[in-house]
């Protein structure tokens, strides 16, 4: 999609991008001042890591011997002057993933643009040892440097952090929008529209629920309600089940990122070769635990939301129901024990909840979750 265009669908974002690129409508450009840090913000799935792609390689563009080619190169990832750094904590920004790649290399002039551009990501798990490093370069750059942070939580990007960008706030798109998308992806109508609830206004959730690791993963945490609320969680053990999947999803990026790191192994010299496949090594162990992290909060997320739907239907509240797509599975589990008891159902949510705080406490995944599994079904069985 062109930058103009994209930039219609999120009117704060285009009211400050489109005049500090210089683009008119009829998609021409004049001589621009843009600012030298942006926060883009928004919702998860919004739009914010594509156009900052795009913004990145309007500005390596301008002012390019070759416009053209440093803009596809920019899109692609490859033009030397773009750096993108994404998070490798298992939950923060490391000084490592900003010092050397941003900071060093934001006081050496560009390799062949104009200007050199910095992309970074999650900018709300910057830690304060990381932000403290970028201060300077954030105050004060080189003229011909433009930094981007990324967050999908603005507000809990550090103030003095925040305090130092302009922000550009992304909108999520519409529900009717994000259902259309898909249904062009092949979802039926009710199942769309059961994602696009689920998602609770983040685009990214919804998608991530489209995909086919997502749907075993919203099988698996219903699994574990039903079991408890049939009092069967000692002998089907549905925390294993949800775990795999969970550990599934991590192992699929793991081998894709091992892909990568072998290609880029063997472009190094061989002296150079074991350091970088350490680096490598410890960079898809960090992003494995993070893929896990997060499924297996999207789990519990979607446990709650069973729980919470048999309570709306409890209450006679079924337009309150986010599994609109599975009303007969979710009426099949009221008849089973306590399915019927709003506040047993609320009460077995806050279980869940406590057992999400236990993980931050670094408690075993498993026993936590077989802990769970026992402690709903005495609440939720006959």
């Amino acid at each position: 999609m062109p930058v103009l265009e994209a930039l219609s669908l999120h009117p704060n974002a285009h009211a400050v991008l489109a005049p500090a690129l210089g683009l008119r409508a009829d998609g021409g450009c004049e001589p621009v001042a843009p600012s030298h840090a942006y926060l883009f913000h928004g919702p998860g799935g919004s739009g914010k890591r594509e156009l900052a792609r795009e913004v990145a390689a309007v500005l390596l563009a301008q002012g390019s011997a070759d416009p053209a080619s440093a803009q596809a190169r920019a899109l692609a990832g490859s033009h030397p002057d773009l750096t993108w750094v994404t998070p490798s904590g298992a939950h923060e920004v490391l000084v490592s993933d900003i010092d050397e790649p941003v900071v060093a290399a934001a006081s050496r002039t560009p390799f062949e643009s104009a200007r050199r551009v910095f992309v970074i990501e999650r900018a709300d798990q910057l830690g304060e040892q990381a932000a403290n490093r970028m201060l300077k370069t954030l105050e004060e750059p080189p003229p011909f440097v433009h930094l981007i942070l990324i967050s999908d939580r603005v507000a809990d990007v550090l103030p003095t952090i925040r305090s130092r960008c302009q922000a550009v706030r992304f909108e999520a798109p519409s529900a009717q929008r994000l259902v259309a998308e898909l249904l062009d992806a092949g979802v039926a109508q009710l199942t769309a529209e059961a994602y696009v609830r689920l998602g609770l206004g983040e685009p990214a959730r919804a998608r991530e629920l489209a995909a086919p690791e997502g749907a075993v993963l919203r099988d698996r945490a219903q699994q574990l309600v039903h079991r408890a609320l049939a009092g069967e969680s000692a002998a089907s053990s549905p925390w294993v089940a949800l775990l795999e999947a969970v550990k599934d999803r991590g192992k699929r990026v793991a081998q894709e990122l091992e892909e990568r790191a072998a290609a880029e192994i063997a472009l190094h010299p061989r002296r150079e070769q074991r350091r970088v496949e350490s680096e490598w090594a410890e960079r898809v162990k960090r992003r494995r635990r993070r893929v896990e992290t997060g499924s297996l909060g999207l789990a519990l997320d979607l446990a709650e939301a069973w729980l919470l739907d048999l309570a709306a239907l409890a209450w006679d509240a079924q337009d309150l129901v986010r599994n609109s797509d599975r009303l007969a599975q979710l009426r099949e589990d009221r008849e089973l024990g306590r399915g019927d008891d709003a506040r047993a159902l609320r009460a077995a949510v806050e279980l869940v909840e406590e057992t999400r705080t236990r993980f931050t406490l670094n408690v075993g995944e498993e026993l936590a979750l077989e802990a769970l599994c026992y402690r709903l079904e005495r609440m939720l069985a006959d």
